[in-house]
């Protein structure tokens, strides 16, 4: 092997069982068109890979279990057919593609170190994972857009978060999510890989397999940073706005009963979207700039941003939702025929809030 190369290659990238290739002298090989990456897991803490694959997998199935339980509650129930339970839905979905794009692989590193992934997959496993992501971010956006209007515009809640209007916004934020990534996507799956088809991680994140690449690599390191600023960016500084709005209407309410519910449901939606924002602005901002961070670190925290999300949102925007804790309470305790009779019977329409019972939307 190239004298060259064993000083450049970190010690954990050259296992012999892990390079299928070797180097020329003229750094140059027919490995242009890998037909498989070896993803390593979490480098440095293989020897504890199973034992951090009990939390990982404890995550997935809450998230696996919340979100479609918040799925089958707002379709089985009439009265949860609004504009804020169809965004819930549209977040439940997303957090199930997210998670699911990552765990299954992951896990089967950890438990059968299976660490073969098919160069398309790992591209198209790339896509989903930041697609979503920017879906999730404009979902926040949409949702803060719909308390903000049931806060400020009580009255004219109905009025302009129509059926039409819902579904409109779901066709931007799915657009968007599908167009803004497009292009990172396009790059990566030309680029020519003569590097190695070792990746120091979990999953195929866009900069781990952006530094595969023996290309010129600015643009798209470039036009990740516009996706982050202009897109994401954007998004916290909508949703600061909207939150802004919903605390000042909050303390103008006239009882002290009503402004503490009202800010104990604001701030668990508050948390949910800075446990979304924090962790993936700083995982995607250590990646370029972080040079002194560990790899380890990286790893753990890409892989927080897209398991933890999805674990606590049916936490905050479901259990802590009464009419769904109610419903599921009710699902638990009655059995069979007499629950799908009464949910096809049920006619109620109400407006609660997204905890405790508050009405946040327009009264009837």
């Amino acid at each position: 092997m190239n004298v060259r190369y064993l000083q450049e290659t970190p010690f954990y990238l050259r296992a012999g069982h892990l390079l299928p290739y070797s180097t020329s002298d003229s750094n140059t090989t027919d490995f242009t068109n890998p037909s498989t990456f070896i993803l390593l897991g979490i480098p440095g803490l293989e020897a504890a890979h199973v034992w951090i694959s009990i939390p990982f997998c404890t995550m997935y199935a809450i998230a696996i279990l919340g979100n479609f339980t918040i799925l089958f509650i707002v379709k089985m129930e009439l009265s949860l057919h609004g504009p804020m339970y169809y965004f819930l839905c549209m977040l439940a979905v997303t957090d199930l593609v997210l998670s699911t794009s990552i765990l299954p692989k992951t896990l089967s590193i950890f438990w059968f170190n299976s660490r073969e992934i098919d160069f398309s997959a790992c591209l198209t496993q790339m896509y989903f994972i930041h697609c979503f992501l920017v879906m999730e971010s404009g979902i926040f956006v949409a949702m803060g857009l719909d308390r903000y209007v049931a806060i400020c515009h009580p009255l004219r809640h109905s009025a302009i978060l129509t059926n039409s209007m819902v579904a409109k916004i779901g066709v931007a934020v799915v657009l968007r999510g599908g167009m803004i990534i497009l292009p990172s996507f396009l790059l990566a799956r030309q680029w020519p890989y003569c590097r190695t088809n070792i990746i120091p991680h979990t999953h195929c994140e866009h900069m781990a397999v952006v530094k595969l690449a023996c290309a010129d690599t600015h643009v798209t390191s470039y036009y990740g940073l516009f996706v982050l600023f202009c897109a994401m960016g954007l998004d916290v500084i909508f949703i600061a706005m909207s939150y802004i709005q919903i605390l000042r209407a909050i303390f103008s309410l006239p009882t002290k009963d009503a402004r503490l519910k009202t800010f104990r449901t604001c701030g668990s939606h508050l948390f949910a979207i800075l446990a979304f924002y924090i962790p993936a602005l700083f995982s995607f901002l250590t990646y370029r700039f972080g040079y002194n961070v560990p790899l380890r670190f990286h790893v753990l925290t890409a892989n927080m941003y897209i398991l933890v999300p999805p674990m606590i949102n049916p936490i905050i925007y479901g259990v802590r939702t009464r009419q769904i804790r109610d419903r599921l309470l009710w699902l638990i305790t009655h059995k069979g025929t007499t629950f799908f009779s009464c949910c096809s019977g049920s006619q109620t329409k109400s407006h609660a809030d997204l905890g405790g019972g508050l009405v946040l939307g327009p009264l009837p």
